[in-house]
Parts: C-alpha cells; structure tokens; sequence
C-alpha cells in the first residue's frame, strides 16, 4: 500500500474519533446543562438547629424545665426538668426557696436582716440552693407582726421543714436558733428552739416553749446518720390536736413525744407559747447547703400535696413543657423531619409536637392544632412560612430521673425560586407594547409576572390598562400592555413564579425596552 493511501486512511481514522469526541462532549453538556436545570427545578434541603452550640435562645415557654449547664451530650446546655420547690399558699409562714440570686421570703411575713449564704445552682428543689460557710452569722429574718416568731403568745400547729446537704455535719453546727424569754409579773423564762448536729444526727431542742409542761427541755434526735454531701429532708411539726411533737427524716419518723398531761395521745394538750420577739437564725454555725425552708401553720401530713414536698420526689410526676417561638422558615417550606441529641433514661420519655402556617399572629394555645412527630420518622403535611415546636419532658414513675434533650435539628425543604425566561422581547405599538418570552426551563415555574417602569431597572409603571407592575399574567408566553403613553420609552423584564406557591418569585430576566407610537397604529 502507498504512503498518500496509508495516510489518507489515518487522516480519516482520526477525523472520525473527533466526531465521536465531539458527540460524547455535546452529549457530557446536554447531561450537565439538564441536571443543572434538575437542580433548581427541585427544593432545597435545609436544617435549622435548636441547643447545641447555638443554645436556645428560640425558646419561648418553659414549665417545670430549665437549661442544665454544660449537662447534656458533647458539654451542651440541655434542657431538663426542673426539680420540684415549694409554693406558698395560705397556710405558709416563712418559705426561702433559694432560686432567686436574692434571698426573700415568698410568704412576705419576713424581712431579711443580715444575709452571709451564698448562692449555688446545686439544689435539691427548683434552681438554686444556698451554701452556708460555717464562718458566719448564716441567715438572719425578722418577723412582722403577721408571723409566728413575729409577737408573743400562742402559735398553734406548725411545721419546720428544710433540706440538708451537710459538708461535715460535726457536733455542736447550728442549722436553726431562735432564743428569746417568756416573761410574766414574778419572772422571766429563758426559751429555746435549736436544731444542731450531735453524732452526725440532726437533733431538735425545745426549751421552755411548752407551757406549763413539767420537763424544762423537749429533745428529738434523729438515729439516721446523715452523710455528707448528700441532700436529706428534715421536719419537725407539733399537732395542736393531738399534742404529737414529731421529728422525721426523709418523710420517715425518727423521734415523737406527746406534750399531753398524760404523755400519750390522750390527753390535755400542752400548747406553744412564745415569748418576746427574736430574730430566727438559719445556718449560724453549720458547713454545708440548705434548700427549700419553710414553716407552715398546720402539721405535717395536713397540707396541700401539690404545695408542700409529702414525697421524696426529685422531679414532679407531671413532667414539664417547652415551646419555641414561631420559627420563621421561608414561605412554602415542607417540614421533612427531625433529628435530636437526647438523654432517655428508662422510664422516662420525651414527646414532641410540631405546627405550622403562613401567620402566626393569630396564634394560640389550640390553633393551629398541634401534631405529634417522632424524631427520625418522616412528617407530613407541615408546610408554611412559621414552624413551631413543643417537647414534653416526663420523668419515671418514682420521679427520680429525668431525661434531657441537647440538641433538635428541623430539616425541611425550601422551594427554590424559578428560573426567569432566558429570551425576551418587546415589539412597540399605538400606545401598547407586545411583550413576547420563552417559557422558563424551570420545571417549578408556574407562570409569569411582567414588571414595566420608564427608567431602566425601575419598574414602577402603574399606567397600563393591565395593572400596574407587576403583572401576574399567567403561565402564558405573551402579553399586550394597553394604555402606554406614545412617545415615552419603556422598561419590560419578566419573572418566573412557583407552582408550589405563587408568593414565591424568582429574578427578573434580561430587560428590554420600547417606545409606543401613533404611527405604528394598525391600518
């Protein structure tokens, strides 16, 4: 064969492998230019995230739940049910909660006269509890003359009860004092009211308060050992009825005695009396922390159960609740899922609701209804611009656990915005203008608005028969503007708007221009 043969035949050989070349890459751009369309023809996925780094600053409500510093997983702030405190109601004489930064009585029946405690987050009961450093005169209140310990004579039926949580719980600490004197026209009775630690117990003294009962001095001790560091419920009550002056531990009775004539359950009752007002003495010589101080005017086992702690209950059974903010989205998003960080513990459980809408001014506690979802499982129909979540946190039968929650992720799509025509154009008539458009490639795209102006990229036109700009004209590739002014130019872009939801509106495409005349009125 000839050289001019072999090499037209190469010539030839390479001529068709560049075609073929050519084909694959025109075929490469087809593919990428269509799923580049496919990509904006479909919704966006999107997260928002509640806690974890972000904290939860969108929270609106919380009842019965607060934020547990650096507690949950990875060393966020969770949310965890609060545990239970006490409220005042009618019966309460005194009750120091020690929530607040501020000590203060919440019956308001005391003043605070000296404060040396020190406020700490570790509590028992509700969110705060108070240190008491041992060094100090602890607590010092005053009674008004509404208190027990705020004027002389008969108190009746009462209650003292508080929580421990001793550091060293050595001989002699002081938890409560109230000393002051009985007097009358022949002499004067030094009294006594002291709680104070012997033999790692706490034990009660009662010094002249029982009048006229023959023994000078009642004693209770208690024979539970109390371990430091650790929170026990102290109460002593008096029974006015009965006579019964009881002392318990944790809700159980360690020591009882009947001030009757008779020693026993029946029996004329010997009755409190106080002497001169004195001041009341919390933690004047005692290391350790104290939560959750009450006194009350009836006796154990007589109050309201949803006011005053019966049970050794850390978190109320009821459990607690939070709820968001409405969570403003994007219009037309679809709630796909959501997706938590979270602490379950057996027995206790966590249950979340969600809702949704394009307003959320006309809100409240029923409306829109809300719909229970399960993280991790798919959620339908909760579309809208709002979202709103709420979570209820329930704790195990004994009320001893609680679970918490670190982190709620909301994933959802957003519609993306159509894609506006790519060609555009304007043909001028008598005081009209005929704008002509290639459909959108946008497979989202459910018709058109026309926006008009007279100066470029101002599209403020508001004289056309049609509307004034812009004008939804519809899923339509050619429009008439009547009523133009002849002689003055005019501005025309056109954008794309979804099917999913005509509120949302995509870019304007290219701009064009046309200046309506009488001359090009039809003949």
């Amino acid at each position: 064969m000839g050289t001019k043969n072999i090499l037209s035949d190469f010539s030839k050989s390479v001529s068709e492998r560049l075609k073929g070349f050519a084909g694959v890459r025109k075929f490469l751009l087809i593919a990428n230019f269509s799923l580049l369309i496919a990509n904006f023809s479909f919704a966006t996925p999107k997260t928002l995230v509640l806690g974890g780094e972000n904290g939860w600053d969108e929270i609106s409500e919380m009842n019965g739940v607060v934020v547990g510093t650096k507690n949950g997983q990875f060393g966020y702030d969770a949310l965890e049910l609060s545990t239970k405190t006490l409220r005042s109601d009618s019966s309460t004489d005194l009750l120091l909660t020690f929530d607040d930064s501020k000590v203060y009585d919440a019956a308001n029946n005391y003043s605070i006269v000296s404060n040396n405690l020190v406020p700490v987050s570790e509590a028992v009961k509700g969110n705060g509890a108070a240190m008491s450093r041992g060094n100090k005169k602890g607590l010092v209140l005053s009674g008004k003359p509404s208190a027990l310990f705020g004027k002389e004579g008969f108190t009746g039926s009462f209650t003292i009860e508080f929580w421990l949580c001793p550091s060293l719980a050595e001989n002699g600490e002081t938890v409560f004092s109230w000393r002051s004197s009985l007097n009358d026209e022949s002499h004067s009775e030094y009294q006594m009211i002291l709680a104070s630690f012997f033999k790692n117990r706490l034990e009660w003294t009662f010094n002249k308060i029982f009048v006229p009962y023959p023994a000078s001095e009642i004693h209770l001790s208690g024979y539970k050992t109390l371990v430091p560091d650790k929170w026990s419920r102290h109460t002593v009550s008096f029974d006015s009825e009965s006579g019964l002056l009881e002392y318990l531990v944790d809700g159980r009775t360690e020591s009882l005695i009947f001030v009757t004539e008779t020693g026993h359950e029946y029996g004329t009752v010997y009755y409190p009396i106080l002497g001169e007002k004195a001041g009341l003495e919390i933690c004047p010589d005692y290391v350790g922390k104290i939560d959750n101080f009450r006194i009350s005017r009836v006796p154990a086992g007589r109050e309201r159960a949803d006011i005053f702690l019966s049970g050794n209950e850390k978190y109320t059974i009821g459990g607690g609740k939070i709820i968001t903010k409405p969570l403003l989205i994007s219009q037309a998003a679809v709630l796909d899922e959501i997706d938590t960080l979270m602490n379950v513990p057996p027995q206790t459980d966590i249950r979340f609701y969600i809702r949704s809408g394009d307003n959320c001014y006309g809100w409240n506690d029923n409306f829109p209804a809300w719909k229970e979802i399960v993280p991790g499982e798919k959620i339908d129909g909760v579309t809208g611009l709002y979202f709103q979540l709420s979570a209820e946190l329930l704790p195990d039968g004994a009320g001893s656990q609680t679970p918490k929650i670190s982190e709620i992720t909301l994933k959802y799509e957003e519609q993306n915005e159509p894609l506006p025509p790519f060609a555009l154009n304007a043909v001028a008539g008598d005081g009209s203008v005929t704008l002509n458009w290639s459909y959108s490639v946008d497979d989202n795209a459910g018709g058109y608005y026309v926006y008009y102006g007279n100066r470029p990229g101002e599209y403020l036109g508001r004289v056309a028969v049609q509307g004034t700009s812009p004008i939804k004209v519809g899923n339509v590739t050619s429009t008439t503007l009547t009523g133009l002014e002849n002689g003055r130019i005019y501005y025309f872009a056109v954008s794309a708007y979804s099917k999913v939801d005509g509120r949302i509106n995509g870019l304007l495409s290219k701009e064009v221009f046309a200046r309506p005349s009488s001359r090009l009125s039809k003949k």
